[in-house]
């Protein structure tokens, strides 16, 4: 069974963003990071999705806004890491 494609919209200076980032990385997990004040592309997909703050994770169709041990513990326990 393949991982979900695992996307992480933050910013350089977000502190909830680099606790998502370094969970996700103590998790053993291959995600995307897009920081939207640094890329163009990243801030349009980001304005797309109607985000109102970073961070956003996507993991497959599954969107958590914020950092929330709890439901990526939720969501992640129904998905196989990728090491």
């Amino acid at each position: 069974m393949n991982a979900p494609r695992i996307t992480l919209y933050s910013t350089r200076n977000c502190a909830h963003c680099q606790q998502a980032k370094q969970y996700l990385q103590q998790k053993g997990l291959r995600f995307q990071e897009l920081d939207i004040q640094q890329n163009a592309r990243a801030q349009k997909a980001f304005a797309r999705l109607g985000a109102r703050g970073v961070p956003v994770i996507l993991i497959g169709d599954t969107r958590i806004d914020g950092f929330d041990r709890r439901r990526l513990d939720a969501v992640l326990g129904r998905a196989p890491a990728t090491r």
